[in-house]
This record gives structure tokens, C-alpha cells and sequence, in this order.
């Protein structure tokens, strides 16, 4: 389960669209992106703690962290585009530390961070068993894994209207905010198919994880979990 060969086409579009990234995905996600950051990082991450922001892009979710622990909180970003993590100068007071990479070859010793980050990234993993299994390693014992992203909801009628967005609103918005360039957020659906639905994501989290805090929002099309080690 996970983008498997699908994933280079993913990464190439997401290169391509990093000038309007940050404001298409505003639009995309009604205005909630920001509320929902704060909602999935709130009691998960404290001051003293030290952050992976895995699949960081820009580094919204521990831009966010920081802000809630008034920046008392160690990061590093980590994206498998250097190109993401080269336009991160303008969301920090101070450059975190970065390294680039995947999600199935985290290369960080075990047991080495108190949380785990993922911002509308988790659902682009190559192996999402692969990946859930190299954030569970790098978790200190009592760590939290926090995921932000878009829900597939369990109920087929909902989910059928979420697939709707996705293919036939999402692009008019993305085209308004972005341009030309947001049309190509278009790819979004191709992930959106591969992600597993709410009910097995959390099943796959149990796995590797002792405890899922599960919270929906827009009927489940979008989510913020927390697990813990």
C-alpha cells in the first residue's frame, strides 16, 4: 500500500508546482489547512521536544509546532525534494537542520525524536507499512507520530463525494490560486486513490503504534491522527 511507481510522477509535479504550493493548498483545503495543523499538534508536541518533520515541503507543521511551544522545540525538516527544503528561509526566525530523503530509509538512529510530523505528506510514502514502520523506529518510547492530512471517509456515499472534489472542484480552485501550475494538483486524485480509508489507516497505524487518536473534519475527508509509541 503506497504510491509505489506512481511516486516519480508525484515528486516531478510537486517540483514543478513550488512556486504556488502554499496558496493553491490554502484554497484547496477551504481555508482549514492552518486550523487543522494546530488541531493535530496541540498536546502532541511540547516545549524541550525534538521534531522529525517528515516530508516537511516548507515546513508548515513544525513552523506550527514551534509556534504553540514559543520556539522551544529542536527541528529537523526532512523531504525528498531539496528544492522544498531550499524555500523554507522565510518560515524561520532561525534555519533548522535538514536532510533529504524518503520515508522508507529515514536515516536517523533509533529512538532519536519525541514527535514525528507529517503535513499532507504521509500519503505520498512509496510503502505506507514501510514508512509507518521507519517514523515508529526513529520514536522515542512514548513518542507521537501526528498526521495532517486528507481522510477517506469509510461511508461509500461519502467518500464518493470527497472523489467529486477532488476531480471536478479541486482543479477549478487550484486554477484560480495557481494558474496554469494549479492545474497540476490535478495529481492529488492519483493519491488520493492509492490512500487507504480511514478504518484501515488506523488499522495499519495499530500495527506499529500501542494508541491512535483519530479526529475527522469535512466529513472525514480530512484527518489529524496521533499515535503513540
Amino acid at each position: 500500500m503506497g504510491l509505489g511507481s506512481y511516486w516519480g510522477e508525484v515528486m516531478d509535479v510537486l517540483r514543478e508546482i513550488i512556486p504556488v504550493y502554499d496558496k493553491v493548498n490554502s484554497y484547496i483545503s477551504l481555508g482549514k489547512d492552518k486550523e487543522h495543523r494546530i488541531r493535530g499538534i496541540t498536546g502532541r508536541v511540547f516545549p524541550g521536544n525534538k521534531i522529525l518533520d517528515a516530508g516537511s515541503g516548507f515546513g508548515n507543521m513544525s513552523k506550527t509546532a514551534s509556534k504553540i511551544c514559543d520556539n522551544k522545540i529542536s527541528i529537523t525538516l526532512y523531504d525528498p525534494l531539496v528544492p522544498m527544503l531550499k524555500n523554507t528561509g522565510t518560515f524561520f526566525e532561525e534555519t533548522p537542520d535538514m536532510a533529504n530523503g524518503v520515508f522508507e530509509h529515514i536515516p536517523f538512529r533509533d529512538k532519536e525524536f519525541d514527535a514525528v510530523l507529517c503535513g499532507y505528506s504521509l500519503r505520498d510514502a512509496i510503502n505506507l507499512r514501510i514508512a509507518v514502520s521507519e517514523i515508529h523506529r526513529v520514536l522515542k518510547k512514548d513518542g507521537r507520530f501526528v498526521i495532517v492530512d486528507l481522510g477517506k471517509p469509510d461511508e461509500a456515499f461519502i467518500r464518493l463525494g470527497v472523489s467529486l472534489y477532488l476531480r471536478c472542484i479541486l482543479p477549478i480552485l487550484a486554477l484560480i490560486a495557481g494558474g496554469r501550475l494549479g492545474l497540476k494538483f490535478g495529481t492529488l486524485y492519483g493519491t488520493y486513490k492509492r490512500w487507504p480509508k480511514n478504518k484501515k489507516l488506523e488499522e495499519i497505524l495499530l500495527e506499529k503504534f500501542s494508541r491512535v487518536e483519530f479526529e475527522k473534519d469535512l466529513m472525514g475527508g480530512a484527518i489529524m491522527i496521533a499515535a503513540y509509541k
